[in-house]
């Protein structure tokens, strides 16, 4: 821990986390970081970062030095070995399977201040979407999502609603893609997953989570709750009727209109997630030339 002189400081992850990024008392964790960073093997081309692109990675591991760069190699890793996912974040290039209400980021945040992400997985026909693609648009939100400071301190819930989950989904869900998945949910993007739920779940989906399970570390397998078809009341020990559609027993606003909401703020973003997409390591706030050694863009 650091204070303002690069010494110890009596702040723990859980207070740092609660400053704003202008926060000198930041500053020798930010310094730390990309010092560490840069002189890595695996980003020793890198030629800087910038304090907000860095930000992330320290308040999605509160502040210790050591997990973040951790976290910021893998996600760095992760793009330069998934570019069929990682290259691609265009919304308007899956717009068809967005329009069909498969995806939402409800308006109001829960009770912890988490995000709260919906995907009705009926809704994805993989004979016109693949998985890829799916999880593009997965990869689409969490960028954006990750940029607010409020979901860097309170992290992500998902509910992911199988009801209508087939043989044909099932068929799409390879381990290598499994892997990518589950490398995002636990150790590759700079967003706290406090929270999985799973509602409407038929038995022949668990031989797909069974491959997704030994990637996730322990932490985010105890975060994962499986409520079956009578999930009403599960839901809402977990989320506040006030922030849930009425589909998932709430009272906020319908399914349909979040997920259209949602929509319109993805293509909102067009050009920001294009920009991050082919962005050497996707800090924008440095220009592709200034973000590599010269001769090491590749």
């Amino acid at each position: 821990k650091f204070d303002t002189c690069g010494s110890e400081s009596d702040m723990n992850g859980s207070e740092l986390n609660e400053l704003p990024d202008d926060s000198e008392l930041l500053d020798p964790y930010v310094s730390s970081l990309r010092r560490r960073a840069l002189q890595t093997r695996e980003l020793s081309a890198v030629r800087s970062f910038s304090d907000g692109f860095l930000l992330k990675f320290l308040r999605a591991r509160d502040f210790d030095v050591e997990l973040s760069l951790k976290l910021l190699v893998n996600y760095q890793q992760w793009r330069k070995e998934s570019p069929e996912i990682s290259g691609c974040l265009s919304p308007s290039s899956v717009l068809g399977l967005l329009n069909t209400t498969y995806h939402a980021v409800l308006p109001q945040r829960d009770h912890t201040g988490s995000r709260v992400l919906i995907y009705r997985i009926g809704q994805w026909n993989p004979k016109d979407w693949s998985a890829f693609q799916v999880f593009r648009v997965s990869l689409m939100t969490s960028e954006i999502i990750s940029t607010e400071i409020e979901t860097q301190r309170r992290g992500v819930k998902a509910i992911f609603d199988l009801q209508g989950w087939t043989l044909g989904h099932a068929l799409q869900i390879n381990p290598s893609l499994a892997r990518k998945i589950s490398s995002v949910l636990s150790d590759s993007f700079p967003t706290k997953v406090r929270g999985i739920h799973l509602v409407n779940e038929p038995m022949f989906f668990r031989p797909v989570f069974a491959m997704i399970r030994p990637f996730l570390p322990d932490k985010i397998k105890q975060r994962i709750h499986m409520h079956g078809a009578d999930f009403h009341k599960a839901l809402s020990k977990f989320f506040s009727p006030t922030i849930l559609p009425p589909e998932y027993g709430g009272e906020g606003p319908g399914i349909e209109e979040a997920c259209q909401d949602w929509t319109n703020q993805l293509l909102q973003s067009e050009t920001l997630l294009q920009q991050i997409a082919s962005h050497p390591t996707a800090d924008i706030a440095i220009t592709p030339d200034e973000s590599y050694l010269r001769g090491n863009r590749d």
